[in-house]
């Protein structure tokens, strides 16, 4: 697929929040180019500093991509979180905002769950310190693992394409890493 700088604008507009409220209604009630994915990833590889290829963009910070066959979720700074089957927050750097004083911090007053009933978890890059997601939850719940997606589907089935990553079972390796990283 082609893809050519008035695309690249086009998305880089759209990602950035500087194109209008038309162009994106525009954008969003016509029909999709069948490059717009290629488009993305563009994008997306040409706004970071490092090699690795772009596989799927997870946020605006965090990207599957391909290394050495396997797929590596990876900051925007370079550093690498491990296998994407891997929940990323258990490789990052949190902070736990429990108290009053804590919450009281970044909410209004009376603004924030009562103390005790839930905390703010906050999931920051150990590379380059960007905050990268926020959860809510009750004190001792289990991280969420927001989005495990099937990247050889996606390609294979949806894109009609050959997977860039090396075959491998699609399943939640969380846990497994967990037992062999944390085990006393």
């Amino acid at each position: 697929m082609s893809v050519t700088d008035d695309k690249l604008r086009q998305i880089e507009e759209v990602l950035t929040g500087s194109a209008t409220d038309d162009e994106v209604f525009r954008l969003v009630v016509t029909d999709k180019d069948p490059d717009r994915f290629d488009v993305v990833l563009a994008y997306f590889q040409r706004s970071v500093p490092w090699e690795e290829r772009i596989v799927l963009p997870l946020t605006e910070a965090l990207f599957i991509v391909e290394k050495d066959g396997a797929g590596v979720v990876k900051c925007r700074c370079g550093h690498e979180f491990g296998d994407y089957r891997v929940n990323w927050k258990v490789s990052a750097r949190v902070a736990v905002r429990r108290t009053e004083e804590q919450l009281d911090e970044i909410y209004p007053p009376f603004m924030h769950a009562e103390v005790g009933w839930q905390e703010l978890r906050e999931f920051v890059c150990p590379g380059c310190a960007t905050l990268l997601e926020v959860e809510a939850a009750a004190p001792g719940y289990p991280v969420t693992f927001d989005a495990l997606p099937d990247v050889q589907a996606l390609y294979t089935e949806w894109l009609g394409r050959e997977c860039p990553l090396a075959s491998h079972e699609y399943r939640d390796l969380t846990l497994e890493y967990l037992e062999t990283h944390l085990a006393p």
